[in-house]
C-alpha cells in the first residue's frame, strides 16, 4: 500500500483526524438543536470553520521541527506586539478590549499566545544546557516569557486566558526539570497572595464569579444564574436524556450561552449521562494520543512541545466541564470542537497541527531506523 498511497497522505494520523471529525460533527448536531432545529446561525458556521482549520492543521503538520524552532521566538514577539496593540487600538466587545480589527478579519491575539507560549518556553529549555536547569538562569527568562503576555492579557481584562497562558508555560517548565520545591513555594505564595488579589486585583464582576462559585444558590437569579441553570440542565437529562431537540432549558432560553461556554449542558440535557460519557471518552482518546507523543518523542523540544500543547487542550476540557458542573468559577473557556467560536477552535487546531507534525516526524524516523 505504501507504493500506491502518496507518502504525505499515508503519514497523516488518520485515526486522530477521524476522531476530530466525530467530535466536531457531534458539535454540529448539538448546535443544530441549540438553534431550535436550524443550521443557522451556529451549526453551519461551526462546520465550515472546522473544515478550514483542519486544512490549516494539515498544512502545519508538514512543517519540520527545525521550522518550528526557527520561527518560535519571532512569532512570540509578533503576538506580544499584537497584545500591546490591543491595549492601544483594540476593539471593544462584551465590555472587554480583546480584539484587533484588521478590516478583513478580527483577531484575538490572546488566543494565539496560548500555543505560542508553549513553543517559546519549550524552545528556551531546549537551548538551555541540562546542567543549568537548577540555576537561577533557568527560571527568570521563562518567567519573563510568561509574565509579559500574561500581564497584557490581564489588562484586557481576561482572567481565564491569563491563567491558561501561565498554566501552559508552567507545565512546560515543570516537565523541563525545574525543582519541585519551586512550584510548592509558588503555590504557597499564591495562597497567601490570593486574598489580596481578590480584594485589590480583580474587577467587581470577577469577584462575583468567585463568590458565586462558592455559593451559586445565594443569588440564583443574578450572578449564580448561569451555574444554577447549567446544573439543572445536566441533572434533568438523567441517564439517557430528554431526547434530541427536546431540551427545555436551552430551547426556552433558560440556559445562557448554551451554544458556547455551556454547550455541554445543552448536550447533556438531550443526550444524558451516556452522551456526556461518550464526549469525555472521545476527549480521553485525543489526550492519550497527545501525551503519548510526549512520552515517545525523540528530541527534548518535541517532548516539551507535545506535553505542553496536550496540557493546554486538557485545561480547555477540564476547566469547561468543571465550570458547567459548578466545580469551578465561570471563566469563559469554551469546550473544544463543541462550543461555537472561531478563536478557540483556531487555537486548538494549531495545537493539533503541531502535534501532527511531531507524529509525522516520529513515524519517518521509525521507518528510517527499520530500513
Amino acid at each position: 500500500m505504501s507504493g500506491i498511497i502518496p507518502a504525505p497522505i499515508a503519514q497523516q494520523p488518520w485515526k486522530v483526524i477521524f476522531l476530530l471529525c466525530i467530535i466536531a460533527g457531534f458539535g454540529v448536531v448539538v448546535l443544530y438543536s441549540a438553534a431550535g432545529g436550524s443550521m443557522s446561525p451556529w451549526a453551519s458556521r461551526h462546520a465550515i470553520r472546522f473544515g478550514v482549520f483542519l486544512v490549516m492543521a494539515l498544512v502545519l503538520s508538514r512543517f519540520s521541527e527545525n521550522v518550528f524552532k526557527f520561527f518560535t521566538f519571532p512569532v512570540y514577539v509578533v503576538i506580544a506586539l499584537m497584545l500591546l496593540g490591543v491595549e492601544l487600538i483594540g476593539a471593544v466587545g462584551g465590555g472587554s478590549q480583546r480584539w484587533l480589527d484588521l478590516g478583513l478579519i478580527r483577531i484575538q491575539p490572546s488566543e494565539l499566545m496560548k500555543p505560542a507560549i508553549i513553543l517559546a518556553v519549550a524552545r528556551f529549555y531546549d537551548l538551555l544546557p541540562i546542567g543549568q536547569i537548577r540555576t537561577w538562569g533557568a527560571i527568570w527568562p521563562a518567567l519573563l516569557l510568561m509574565g509579559i503576555p500574561a500581564s497584557l492579557v490581564l489588562l484586557q481584562p481576561d482572567l481565564g486566558t491569563t491563567l491558561t497562558i501561565l498554566a501552559g508555560g508552567m507545565a512546560v517548565a515543570f516537565l523541563a526539570g525545574l525543582p519541585l520545591r519551586l512550584f510548592v513555594i509558588g503555590a504557597a505564595a499564591m495562597a497567601v497572595i490570593a486574598p489580596l488579589a481578590y480584594f485589590f486585583g480583580l474587577e467587581e464582576y470577577q469577584q462575583r464569579r468567585v463568590t458565586t462559585f462558592i455559593n451559586p444558590e445565594n443569588d440564583p437569579l443574578g450572578a449564580g444564574y448561569h451555574i444554577t441553570q447549567s446544573k439543572i440542565a445536566i441533572g434533568s437529562g438523567g441517564m439517557t436524556g430528554k431526547g434530541y431537540l427536546n431540551g427545555s432549558q436551552s430551547h426556552l432560553d433558560y440556559l445562557p450561552e448554551g451554544h458556547t461556554d455551556f454547550v455541554f449542558a445543552t448536550m447533556a440535557e438531550e443526550w444524558g449521562l451516556i452522551g456526556g460519557f461518550a464526549v469525555i471518552f472521545a476527549f480521553f482518546l485525543l489526550l492519550r494520543w497527545g501525551f503519548g507523543l510526549a512520552v515517545n518523542a525523540k528530541t527534548r523540544f518535541s517532548k516539551l512541545v507535545a506535553a505542553g500543547l496536550s496540557t493546554t487542550i486538557f485545561f480547555y476540557i477540564a476547566i469547561n466541564l468543571m465550570m458547567v458542573m459548578g466545580l469551578a468559577p465561570v471563566v469563559g473557556i469554551p469546550l473544544p470542537f463543541l462550543s461555537y467560536g472561531g478563536s478557540s477552535m483556531m487555537t486548538i487546531m494549531i495545537c493539533i497541527g503541531v502535534l501532527m507534525s511531531i507524529d509525522r516526524e516520529m513515524k519517518q524516523k521509525r521507518r528510517s531506523t527499520l530500513s
